[in-house]
């Protein structure tokens, strides 16, 4: 475990989307310089518990990174490379909104060192767009992912399906003009209803409805079947990419690698002496920043996780993937075998249903078990 990952939250927004339940924040105004002052201050905590270890990927996420300045952006990337050795094919990735300010400012972000944007332009469609409360049009983001592909080698965009009203057919039309967009990366997610949004009250006073379970599988597998055939199949449950091109930061979190996060509510798995550690940071920005001014990093307790805790993170992570997980990998992570670590008769139940494999590679959730991974979770880890 002598590699990481690096991931960077910048937590602020220029609004709230209304089913957005990440930690993102509006604010009316930002005093950048002390914020990049104090993720550069938290970085060299890190650094200091991982001597001597490289750092495979960055990722900035949020929130809207793209608000932050080139300047910032620079400053954390020169400071990673300062502290920790860079692989010489390092994934610099950069989340971005697709206005035209934000689009603007990608030339200098290549210059700062992203060489990757993942762009959120949610739907191909106006009326979704603004039910979806984005601050962009159709136009911009057509803009907006010309710009990208012009500037970064590599470039992937977001699409949010399941929406109130939308049909199979609909939705086919919209995945071929993405794949007509796609460079070789796309994120397809199911709209859900998250505790604590604005879509929360909404749905549940019946301002509007989701499509029926049946038609949400339907676009599940409408999606797996298209963009498979157009040359992007799915690696992950949401992520599509043409062999070769997967996002390498995701990867490290759903074969469980190492990865330190900075910045508000960041979440970190970090294999120190005595064992692996869950690290995380103060979740309201105005409380990290107090905490890495005053005590030099914005973290809680780190928190030692059991074999148990450690057994069931792998799993819910490495069955999201299209290859699952290896024996050996699992093996390796935590020193005993699928047979010894899971149920045999849960297994075999799940199994015959159709929903998991195991065989001498290792344990994979089929088609069917990736589509109700919540449920073939919940049955194997009781």
């Amino acid at each position: 475990m002598t590699k990481l990952a690096l991931y960077i939250h910048w937590p602020f927004c220029k609004s709230k989307c209304p089913y957005c339940d990440f930690n993102s924040h509006v604010r009316a105004s930002i005093d950048e310089a002390r914020w990049r002052a104090a993720l550069l201050k938290d970085l060299a905590h890190y650094a200091a518990l991982t001597r001597g270890r490289s750092i495979t990927s960055i990722f900035f996420g949020g929130g809207t990174p793209s608000l932050m300045s080139a300047e910032t952006v620079g400053a954390v990337i020169d400071c990673a490379s300062a502290l920790w050795r860079l692989e010489p094919e390092v994934e610099i990735t950069l989340e971005a909104n697709p206005t035209s300010v934000e689009v603007a400012r990608f030339r200098d972000f290549r210059s700062a060192g992203v060489n990757r944007v993942s762009i959120g332009v949610q739907a191909l469609d106006d009326s979704a767009l603004r039910f979806l409360g984005r601050a962009h049009d159709v136009t911009e983001a057509l803009a907006a992912l010309e710009a990208a592909r012009r500037t970064f080698d590599r470039f992937s965009f977001d699409l949010i399906y399941a929406r109130p009203g939308q049909t199979v057919a609909a939705w086919e039309r919209e995945l071929d003009g993405a794949v007509a967009l796609a460079g070789e990366h796309l994120s397809v997610y199911q709209l859900t209803i998250e505790a604590g949004t604005a879509f929360a009250p909404a749905h549940a006073r019946g301002d509007f409805t989701l499509p029926d379970e049946e038609t949400q599988a339907a676009l599940y597998e409408t999606t797996l079947a298209r963009l498979k055939a157009a040359g992007l199949p799915a690696y992950e449950i949401s992520n599509h990419a043409r062999p070769g091109a997967e996002c390498r930061h995701n990867l490290v979190y759903w074969r469980y690698g190492d990865y330190v996060g900075v910045g508000p509510g960041a979440h970190g798995r970090l294999t120190l002496k005595g064992g692996r550690v869950a690290t995380r940071q103060h979740r309201a920005p105005e409380t990290w920043l107090d905490a890495v001014e005053r005590t030099g990093h914005g973290g809680e307790e780190p928190v030692r996780l059991t074999p148990k805790e450690q057994r069931d993170e792998l799993l819910m992570m490495g069955l999201r993937l299209s290859d699952g997980i290896p024996r050996e990998r699992f093996h390796e992570r935590l020193g005993f075998d699928f047979e010894a670590a899971l149920d045999p008769e849960r297994l075999a139940q799940l199994a015959e249903a159709g929903f998991l494999q195991l065989d001498d590679k290792g344990l994979v959730a089929t088609s069917a078990g990736r589509q109700r991974l919540n449920g073939v979770l919940a049955q194997l880890l009781a």
